[in-house]
């Protein structure tokens, strides 16, 4: 790399936000191995491939250079030790987690976001990196919200919404999403709203936690999917994306967005807010939007990037 610096290159490569995982195999005497890496990404639908790199300088590449597959497991916001275990010369990475044989062979964790248990499709020499290409032959998911990472730090959607109960009044809702529909309920004036509620002494996270434990559907706080300051109310308004697991809802339904439900929307900001949230669901593209009711910017969700 003559006219680059390795070290200012990593630290620019460090601003793209990625989730975080661990990658698992066994190796050649059976042994589980795995380490973090928050280099991987989807590939394909169809085949269904996925890859990860692997530094040439592991201790554990010529096992997985072998390996006829491996498992990638996203790690969830409650995992970050999990992350730091596989990171590091640890003698025995795997006493410090709960784990079995996936379908196709594999470790896969508990707790976890979700996990891909593959075949080995493909390996490819890149730089100082082997990229694994593996065909997912099966996988898990659950509503847990995955762990980020940009900057050398760790990203989690509760730290930040902690941050933002300092000051203003602030607006906690959930946007449920099940099966393509959204929780919906009555505003006691012929109009439809998402559940929310104001956030008290015991900060977002509790609120929010409360907020869904009260909707009666099963359902995990996922990532933060809109902050916006609205002047009109004199309120900040955060809103979560969550993955809901089934239930009946105690109030309201779950509502597939036409365009005549987004007419019912009684708020104007949180109307737009589910006409973007319908079409990005039509792309599985998710962004972060941040401004006020009126106007503000949307930025991606990352889901990947190259790393070691």
């Amino acid at each position: 790399m003559s006219d680059i610096d390795p070290r200012s290159l990593r630290n620019a490569f460090g601003t793209f936000m990625t989730g975080v995982t661990v990658v698992t195999a066994h190796d050649p005497d059976g042994n589980p191995i795995g380490f973090t890496a928050n280099s991987f990404t989807s590939v394909s639908l169809d085949p269904p491939l996925v890859l990860v790199c692997i530094a040439n300088s592991s201790s554990n590449y010529a096992a997985f250079e072998q390996a006829g597959g491996f498992a990638v497991n996203v790690l969830a916001e409650d995992q970050k030790d999990v992350s730091n275990t596989f990171a590091r010369p640890v003698e025995d990475r795997f006493a410090a987690v709960r784990w079995q044989q996936g379908p196709q062979g594999s470790p896969v964790f508990e707790g976890v976001s979700a996990w891909f248990d593959c075949s080995m499709h493909n390996r490819v020499a890149a730089g100082d990196h082997l990229i694994l290409i593996g065909r997912v032959e099966a996988f898990e998911t659950s509503p847990a919200p995955g762990l980020g990472y940009a900057r050398g730090a760790y990203v989690t959607a509760a730290a930040e919404a902690e941050a933002l109960t300092q000051g203003a009044k602030l607006i906690v809702s959930a946007l449920i999403e099940h099966e393509g529909k959204v929780l919906l309920m009555g505003n006691g004036q012929g109009k439809l709203t998402l559940p929310e509620t104001r956030v008290g002494k015991e900060g977002a996270s509790a609120a929010l936690a409360r907020l869904i434990a009260e909707t009666g559907v099963e359902a995990e706080p996922g990532f933060i999917y809109s902050v916006f300051e609205d002047e009109a109310r004199e309120h900040q308004h955060i809103s979560f994306l969550c993955q809901s697991a089934g239930g009946t809802p105690a109030k309201g339904a779950f509502t597939q967005l036409s365009q005549t439900t987004l007419m019912d929307i009684a708020d104007a900001a949180v109307c737009t807010m589910l006409e973007r949230f319908a079409s990005e669901s039509r792309i599985g593209n998710f962004g972060v939007y941040y401004g006020n009711q009126i106007r503000g910017q949307v930025r991606p969700v990352a889901t990947g990037s190259k790393g070691a």
